[in-house]
């Protein structure tokens, strides 16, 4: 016998009925994304490597510890899974000119990888949705983005989710925060672990993301970069602020938010909640306006975010927020393999009039399984009615619906009742309503 194969760790099966949440959350967020004018875009998992290591970062823990990265056997080319998915809308935006008619609104959702622990909420295939608008330079788009994800927790029914905000400013801004940064790190040099001083000199920002515990009362009285940034930087910074206040949205300013990624400047912010542990960012994002140039585009301003799903639907469960799921109208129960033909065409009617339906499957054309069992069965899958095609109700030209929920004013099901095969417009009604 071969050897069971089993799936790689930390890259889940998504299974049904557990499919159905993903498959709501998905519909929920196209019909969000269109109110916005927010338009999909699908880019490929497999990019080139120096995407990353450009626009993200050489000294980055993703581009240092997490990619799937490998060299393409035909040609050589170095090859990356993804890790997010920013860097791969821009590098398509720019590919294929997306800007020279103006700014779009995009988002996105899809598989990606990093290679990390696996823990809860966090694995080596992840999935993300997130919304990215490119050629807009102005705050009033960041408040947009940031407004749009506040809409979305609300049209999941998410509850205790609070927004950090953060201005990083420009690089010229950040140049002289970092020379801060240095000389405070190198005169607290005994406090810091070995993480930090490997990355003093290459990211000191960084720093300031530290989760160690015996460097968080040093950490908190370093330089703030709030301190260093421009007038106009302030102001960018303001009008966000004042648009946020403008719609109750409420937030708190974090000068230790700098996110993982080099590309940022000015507004970043995270979406973080006190349910799901150590893992309580599920969304976060900011401003990047030299990705572009970076990856070799003309320079553009952007602004977007991305949200981990498997986070913000362990979030759901967590809070108990109902996801319904979906219900199956009918399920056809057939007696014998003789009624196969009329059952189909019935059916067929049947689904192409928007009625969901199951039709019983035998052991084999000689045993289609006992009226009891395949009642059990319409029972379990949940259906609402049953259609019987027995020979006696074929001879008649009729099918018999059977309802198996008791409505709510009644103690048991309605009886069951005949309605004709040729006349299929009506009894899919009856299903459907």
């Amino acid at each position: 016998m071969a050897e069971k194969l089993a799936a790689v760790k930390g890259m889940n099966d998504i299974l049904p009925p557990d499919s159905a949440r993903w498959e709501w959350l998905e519909e929920k967020v196209r019909a969000l994304m269109a109110r916005y004018a927010y338009r999909n875009i699908r880019t490929p998992i497999v990019e080139p490597t120096p995407l990353f290591v450009r626009g993200l970062g050489e000294v980055t823990d993703i581009v240092e510890k997490e990619m799937y990265s490998f060299e393409d056997r035909l040609n050589g080319e170095a090859l990356t899974l993804r890790p997010e998915n920013t860097a791969g809308v821009v590098r398509a935006v720019a590919e294929h000119s997306m800007l020279y008619e103006g700014g779009k609104r995009l988002y996105y959702m899809g598989p990606m990888f990093r290679h990390e622990r696996p823990q809860r909420g966090r694995y080596r295939q992840f999935h993300q949705i997130g919304a990215e608008a490119l050629g807009f330079p102005g705050a009033e788009v960041d408040a947009e983005l940031i407004l749009l994800a506040d809409a979305l927790w609300k049209e999941l029914g998410l509850k205790d989710v609070a927004l950090e905000l953060n201005s990083l400013g420009q690089p010229s801004e950040r140049k002289q925060h970092r020379a801060a940064l240095v000389a405070y790190f190198e005169a607290n040099i005994d406090v810091l672990d070995e993480e930090a001083r490997r990355r003093l000199h290459s990211n000191p920002l960084r720093l300031l993301d530290s989760k160690n515990p015996a460097m968080q009362a040093m950490l908190e009285a370093a330089p703030k970069l709030m301190d260093f940034l421009g007038k106009d930087s302030v102001k960018h910074f303001n009008s966000v602020k004042a648009m946020l206040d403008a719609n109750q949205i409420a937030y708190r300013i974090n000068p230790r938010l700098v996110r993982g990624m080099d590309y940022y400047n000015l507004t970043v912010f995270e979406f973080v909640t006190q349910s799901l542990g150590s893992q309580g960012t599920i969304c976060g994002g900011g401003r990047y306006d030299y990705l572009m140039e970076q990856i070799g585009g003309k320079p553009a301003p952007a602004v977007g975010w991305a949200l981990g799903v498997e986070r913000v639907l362990e979030l759901i469960k967590e809070q108990s927020s109902e996801v319904p799921a979906p219900v199956l109208d009918a399920y056809a129960v057939i007696p014998e393999a003789a009624a196969l033909p009329a059952a189909l065409k019935a059916l067929q009617q049947l689904r192409a009039a928007g009625v969901r339906v199951q039709m019983h499957s035998g052991l084999s054309l000689d045993s289609m399984g006992s009226m009891k069992s395949q009642f059990k069965k319409a029972d379990v899958s949940g259906a609402r009615f049953a259609l019987v095609f027995g020979a006696d109700e074929l001879e008649q030209g009729c099918v018999a619906i059977k309802p198996l929920r008791a409505p709510l004013d009644a103690g048991k099901p309605d009886a069951q009742s005949l309605h004709r095969l040729d006349d299929v417009a009506s009894w899919a009604h009856k299903l459907g309503s």
